[in-house]
């Protein structure tokens, strides 16, 4: 009697489960999204955080959630992958967004200001201290929102024709720099020059740019600067911890089942991990390979780094008078990088500062 009771329950159970598969199957809807990168195919960290995340999206969703990623050029070019988000051309980008300071500078701490925070310390800014929704506030302005999307960490100084030693040899540099940190320079005389990332190697060889940085090592060798200036110059104080984001159409992220929200959500974290952790294992590699070929390294002066955060505080001032969205985020972020330094000092700092003076010893 048990036995034939205990059958007939598994017999409700699977055809409880006959019913229950096409409930599941409509709300998991096929969905095919285009993404434009800001960045050239050939740069397989940068640009494949792109492949990255669609991939992620794709297994976690069974195929059905499918993203097709697109370079600079093949829809929109390298800096306007905002505003084909922002127009349907594309339902998402992958992109810095302080490409987009002309339209709110704000925007620019999204990404990270110079001398402001380094990666991690910009994702916890990000996720726990505001910054998500003083970013997103601003985005929604053009019809987007957006989710991290990955982190170079610390940034190169970029590669220069000629020795920069003092001040005075910034004054009337063609520099390729984005972001706030061009405007920063431009206080101490340098023209800086915002392009995109495929077009600065012809650029820099023609000797339009005397001077260009982009990521780190590992890009600028794929890049081939050290083939038109060999002077390699740290730290890019203007990128302490670039953050990029998805930039993801409102309506288009409003349409999407809870579901798919939360899955992009994931991916976007698991592929923002992903750059950072691909960065910090290739970076040095790449530069002990480039120092072999000939990149003379160095570092900016104390007296350029000095003038240069003077500058920054002077520009921050500035913008805050013009821009209350500027301001809100610029004191959110140096309320929050002021509660964190003292530990960052007393602990990551001297841990790191150790370990680097006794690399040798074990």
């Amino acid at each position: 009697m048990k036995r034939r009771t205990f059958l007939a329950g598994a017999g409700l159970a699977a055809a409880a489960g006959t019913v229950a598969a096409p409930a599941i199957a409509q709300s998991s809807p096929e969905i095919r999204w285009r993404l434009t990168s800001s960045f050239p195919k050939s740069l397989d960290t940068i640009f494949g955080t792109a492949q990255t995340f669609a991939k992620y999206m794709a297994e976690a969703t069974d195929n059905k959630f499918q993203i097709q990623v697109f370079g600079p050029g093949e829809i929109v070019g390298g800096l306007q992958a905002l505003d084909a988000v922002q127009n349907g051309s594309v339902e998402c980008a992958h992109t810095p967004i302080y490409y987009y300071i002309g339209k709110e500078p704000a925007l620019g701490i999204g990404t990270g200001l110079p001398f402001s925070l380094n990666a991690r310390q910009q994702q916890a800014w990000w996720h726990f201290a505001g910054g998500k929704e003083i970013i997103n506030d601003v985005l929604a302005r053009y019809d987007v929102t957006s989710l991290v999307c990955g982190n170079s960490g610390a940034q190169m100084g970029g590669f220069f024709r000629k020795e920069i030693n003092t001040v005075d040899d910034l004054k009337g540099l063609k520099f390729r720099i984005g972001g706030l940190g061009g405007m920063v320079l431009a206080k101490l005389g340098v023209v800086p020059q915002q392009i995109a990332p495929g077009d600065v190697y012809p650029a820099l060889e023609r000797g339009t740019l005397d001077a260009a940085e982009f990521v780190g090592p590992y890009d600028d060798e794929k890049l081939g600067f050290l083939k038109v200036a060999k002077y390699y110059y740290a730290p890019g104080w203007w990128e302490g911890g670039a953050m990029l984001h998805l930039v993801i159409n409102q309506q288009k992220w409003n349409e999407l089942p809870k579901t798919y929200q939360a899955i992009m959500a994931q991916a976007s974290e698991a592929a923002n991990n992903w750059m950072l952790g691909k960065y910090d294992a290739v970076n040095g590699p790449a530069l002990r390979r480039m120092v072999a070929n000939g990149a003379e390294l160095r570092t900016f002066s104390q007296p350029i780094m000095e003038a240069s955060l003077k500058a920054s505080n002077e520009l921050y001032a500035e913008l805050s008078a013009k821009s209350p969205d500027f301001k809100k985020g610029y004191d959110s972020m140096v309320a929050y990088r002021n509660d964190v330094l003292p530990w960052w000092q007393l602990n990551e700092y001297a841990f790191d500062t150790f370990m680097i003076r006794t690399r040798g010893r074990s």
